[in-house]
């Protein structure tokens, strides 16, 4: 999340403008990296890029038992963190696939806070009804800035790699990929600012525009809210 509008205070012994936006890691998302060996917080990392995985998959992707990881899900869906649904096979039985809830995804880390908003709106009314977005576009221009300087590669492929890492890292849960057409995308699974994204829908605009600057093609942005679970794809066309 740019620094800009929502930052935690740093060390007293620190230079505030030395800080970047990138080493202002959520809080949250610290906490769950700390105790990040419990095996139910590994199912919910796992669960959270995906739009759903049966007990086996997980099991792979784990390297845990299947009767293991069928227990704690059932356990989580007990509790309100998972729920399920069935996923048709051409041959047999319909696989159980477990996806996280909404309350599972208040676990996740959340940069922007009400305190963000109400400095939007408060600038709103002071200073007319498009000073929240001159705001935006300030602090998008510096996270640019920022990024730019740590994202290397000459080809398309190799700047998204880097984006991808640099985003997963600031709490996007973010991933490259490359598809057999060359088709090139970067998938971010979490949105730690979503609720300035909802209120201030300029914000999709200006993530696009920020991914064209680093990507340096152009970029098309599609999300996706099924079941209430945020994933966004950004597109990159290369000319």
């Amino acid at each position: 999340m740019p620094s800009v509008i929502s930052r935690q205070f740093p060390p007293r012994n620190l230079n505030p403008s030395s800080v970047q936006p990138t080493q202002l890691r959520p809080l949250k998302q610290r906490l769950l990296e700390t105790v990040a060996r419990s095996a139910r917080l590994k199912i919910l990392n796992e669960l959270k890029r995906t739009q759903g995985l049966h007990a086996g998959e997980l099991a792979e992707r784990l390297k845990m038992s299947y009767m293991g990881v069928k227990e704690l899900c059932d356990q989580m869906e007990k509790s309100g963190l998972l729920d399920t649904w069935r996923q048709p096979q051409a041959r047999g039985r319909p696989f159980k696939l477990f996806r996280l809830t909404q309350r599972a995804h208040d676990l996740f880390p959340t940069a922007s806070n009400p305190l963000t908003l109400e400095v939007l709106h408060a600038s709103q009314k002071l200073f007319g009804a498009s000073a929240a977005e001159k705001l935006l576009l300030v602090v998008y221009q510096k996270l640019a800035v920022d990024y730019e300087e740590r994202v290397r590669g000459d080809s398309t492929a190799e700047r998204a790699k880097w984006l991808a890492r640099l985003r997963d890292r600031d709490g996007y849960m973010s991933e490259a990929q490359i598809a057999d057409d060359g088709t090139i995308s970067i998938i971010e699974h979490h949105s730690p600012i979503l609720d300035l994204l909802r209120v201030f829908p300029i914000v999709a605009k200006l993530e696009t525009d920020l991914f064209q600057r680093l990507l340096r093609v152009p970029v098309q942005r599609e999300e996706d809210n099924a079941s209430g679970l945020f994933r966004a794809e950004f597109k990159a066309f290369n000319s």
